[in-house]
């Protein structure tokens, strides 16, 4: 904690003052362009990777950046996305998966979950990801480790499409979408390299 109250105070300092302007005009205006839906893995910052200024991103985070299909009742996620778009005017989605990612991996490599209900449950938001996932398309598939590098690399990106699909069963998204108003992105963000790569929505 002590780490996150020295950063608070270096914010108020250095960080704020640069941006008054913009922040004075943020406290009376909300119109975030992007829904960027990403992994809630500490090593993936959303606003960071795109260089985003606050205000510009409207952001929802889940294990494994998964979307949920929509079904009736409370949900935070739905939410969430109902607001972006048919409140918030948003005019893409980028749905952003990511190498090393924790909640596919244990999907890869069928992990033991049974102490990890939760988990568990929330994991099968991506039951669809394998139907979707683009097999052999990773280099290294010459050794055990490197096919399992590309079976986890195809499945991160089988499981962005899946979401994408997800995505689309939500009314507010499926209307916007009908409407032209709307545009969906998937994208692959890779942690050792900072590249990203688009993939086909």
């Amino acid at each position: 904690m002590q780490d996150l109250a020295e950063g608070v105070a270096q914010f108020q300092r250095g960080v704020f003052p640069a941006k008054a302007d913009l922040f004075a005009h943020l406290a009376a205006t909300h119109r975030p362009s992007t829904l960027f839906i990403s992994c809630s893995d500490a090593r993936v910052v959303p606003e960071l990777i795109t260089q985003s200024e606050p205000g510009e991103l409207f952001v929802i985070r889940t294990a494994g950046n998964l979307v949920p299909a929509y079904t009736p009742g409370p949900d935070g996620v739905a939410a969430s996305i109902e607001y972006a778009v048919a409140v918030l005017g948003v005019s893409d989605i980028v749905v952003c998966g990511h190498s090393a990612c924790g909640a596919m991996t244990a999907l890869a490599e069928q992990h033991d979950l049974s102490g990890m209900p939760a988990i568990a449950d929330w994991l099968r938001h991506a039951d669809a990801a394998p139907a979707h996932a683009d097999a052999g398309s990773d280099a290294g598939a010459g050794s055990a480790a490197g096919s399992g590098a590309a079976e986890l690399g195809a499945l991160v990106r089988g499981n962005v499409r899946a979401q994408l699909a997800n995505l689309a069963t939500h009314p507010s998204v499926a209307r916007a979408l009908a409407e032209h108003r709307l545009t969906l992105h998937g994208w692959v963000y890779d942690i050792p390299t900072g590249t990203v790569e688009e993939l086909d929505a």
